[in-house]
């Protein structure tokens, strides 16, 4: 398939701008797939109303078809249309979309049918999200349809949080890629699920636990430590429950400890050991503890140890380099979980698909 290739500057959607985003938005209501831009990662889009172009979806990437899609709205006359009226009556979805959207939280609602199963994985609810970039917003509002779009990478690798990541994997696979810089948040979107009685966090993400408990009291978060989230038998209602995501090539382990010297010391030795048997290492480490690792081969810095935003922007980033610099494997120091910290440490974990070696 020959990929076109749109640069769009997102804080200039002028005219020349306007003009590449309508041709994506025909290939959009075409049925074809475009890789747009968000503020978190950059997601694989399709029409969500077109059941074969959802399908489509799910074989560049090489998904699952049981791990549901997100659909991205730009008004609240499109969720109109995706959730049951029931529900949207109740109130609840409107008050917290009035306090995060737009922005980088996803909701999980009963659907109605004009979403096709293929998008929720056969349930009967739908993930929503409204997008505050520019040019995603943009791109839903030219192409008339709400689209379904998860992160543009392929199954099970690390998302994509600039255009080269997505040209890497999707090159080929897709009609258009949309070239709009880097992502901010760099992390997924927040996972809400506000379907029972009490909300619950089944995805972490840049809108907090904290920030939800703001809107609705007594609101949760799920487990994530658990090791793929769900009965293996079930169809998750978020993405990033069941399968392993978010993977470098090379093995990823996570060492953690209450004193930092300790876990620092722990990280040394196996740098040393691994290098014993002829393997080239990699350590993803704060800008405060990374110079400790000079045996490694690479040393990849997520930022201060102090700011969880700096995290989760460097995360997918600095995992994409070890694959391009070929490490045999990756050890990481465990990160705050403050802020944002638990959405980055959600990533990183399964990333690891719960390798952590624990010193204390």
């Amino acid at each position: 398939m020959e990929t076109k290739v749109f640069k769009i500057n997102p804080d200039n959607i002028d005219g020349t701008a306007i003009v590449q985003l309508r041709e994506c938005a025909d290939i959009i209501k075409r049925g074809g797939l475009v890789c747009m831009p968000t503020e978190t990662v950059y997601g694989l889009g399709a029409n969500a109303y077109d059941p074969v172009a959802v399908s489509n979806i799910f074989k560049a990437k090489g998904r699952p078809s049981d791990n549901p899609l997100i659909v991205h709205i730009c008004n609240y006359d499109m969720l109109e249309l995706i959730v049951k009226d029931s529900f949207l009556q109740e109130g609840k979805m409107t008050a917290l979309g009035d306090r995060f959207w737009p922005g980088p939280l996803t909701m999980i609602a009963p659907k109605t049918s004009i979403i096709p199963a293929v998008v929720s994985g056969g349930l009967d609810t739908v993930g929503v999200r409204y997008p505050c970039h520019p040019i995603a917003s943009a791109l839903i509002k030219l192409a008339g349809v709400p689209i379904a779009a998860p992160s543009a990478n392929l199954s099970g690798k690390p998302s994509p949080t600039c255009f080269e990541h997505v040209k890497d994997d999707m090159m080929g696979r897709v009609d258009a890629i949309i070239d709009g810089g880097d992502c901010r948040v760099g992390v997924e979107s927040t996972v809400l699920d506000i379907t029972g009685s009490v909300p619950n966090i089944l995805r972490p993400g840049a809108v907090t636990l904290a920030d939800v408990k703001s809107v609705i009291e007594g609101s949760v978060e799920a487990d994530w430590h658990l090791a793929h989230g769900i009965d293996a038998s079930k169809v998750p209602k978020s993405p990033g429950l069941k399968y392993k995501h978010y993977a470098p090539d090379a093995p990823l382990y996570i060492f953690t400890a209450t004193d930092c010297q300790i876990m620092v010391q722990g990280i040394c030795e196996k740098i040393i050991e691994e290098k014993n048997k002829k393997l080239s290492v990699g350590v993803l480490a704060t800008d405060e503890n990374r110079d400790y690792y000079k045996d490694a081969d690479m040393v990849q810095s997520v930022g201060s140890g102090t700011n969880s935003m700096e995290h989760a922007a460097a995360l997918f980033t600095c995992l994409r380099r070890f694959d391009e610099a070929g490490v045999d494997v990756i050890i990481a120091e465990m990160l705050p979980q403050t802020g944002v910290g638990d959405a980055v440490m959600n990533r990183l974990y399964r990333a690891a698909a719960g390798r952590v070696i624990k010193l204390d």
